[in-house]
């Protein structure tokens, strides 16, 4: 449920870094190890993990560039070696192997996750398309999970002129469908600015194997992590 690419700790510094990192402007000015071993472990912190065939540097490297080779400045990669790096899934935090870049000017490697993402559950909706943001809004993030697995704990949006946020519940046997909207809209002249509450919704039955989807994207909720919007392993 996050980015596969995950930058030098501390970011990149200057604009003229992260120009190139939009837009794929790498160099290469290293030997790209050999083929890694054939599977890798993906390991969850809740517990549980899975063997998944990790791909190559080359693919890895190829991600990042995409093809580009247009203008402008360029980040260049000294060096390539297996490691790991932690992620968010739709199962809470796991380690999962990744390729760690060496940059040139950075003490820290640029990371790519070294497995492909489980392709993501079919979703029992489609993306909201033409309703207002007072009937329906996009969740913030998964907070948490009860123990029990009859509620789950969700960052819903809203604004400074209404009543607070609301969810919505429709079970299915394979999915858990959140609808977030605002409670007590309000007329007239209003600060445009959007705050984040948490709100507890309860289950009929234990969230399980079940996949949590936002109504209004039509896409798994994604886990919310400290000082990151987390955006997939499942």
């Amino acid at each position: 449920m996050s980015e596969q690419t995950q930058v030098p700790e501390g970011g990149l510094r200057g604009k003229a870094d992260r120009n190139a990192y939009v837009s794929g402007n790498f160099d290469l000015r290293a030997e790209l190890p050999a083929a890694p071993p054939a599977d890798g472990r993906v390991t969850w912190e809740s517990g549980g993990s899975r063997v998944m065939r990790v791909t190559d540097a080359r693919t890895a490297y190829d991600a990042l560039e995409r093809g580009s080779s247009g203008p402008g400045p360029r980040l260049t990669v000294t060096g390539a070696e297996l490691g790991t790096m932690r992620v968010a899934t739709s199962r809470g935090p796991a380690t999962v192997p990744a390729w760690l870049f060496t940059l040139d000017g950075y003490d820290t490697p640029l990371k790519r996750a070294a497995v492909t993402p489980s392709k993501l559950p079919q979703t029992p909706v489609a993306p909201a398309e033409d309703v207002s943001t007072g009937e329906l809004r996009s969740l913030g993030g998964l907070v948490e999970v009860a123990d029990d697995g009859r509620a789950v704990t969700v960052m819903a949006l809203h604004g400074s002129c209404d009543d607070g946020p609301a969810v919505d519940v429709l079970e299915t046997g394979g999915s858990v469908v959140l609808s977030a909207y605002v409670r007590g809209t309000q007329d007239g002249p209003c600060a445009a600015s959007l705050e984040a509450e948490e709100v507890v919704v309860r289950l009929a039955e234990p969230v399980g194997g079940r996949i949590v989807v936002d109504a209004f994207t039509g896409r798994p909720v994604p886990f919310e992590e400290p000082n990151a919007r987390s955006m997939g392993l499942s």
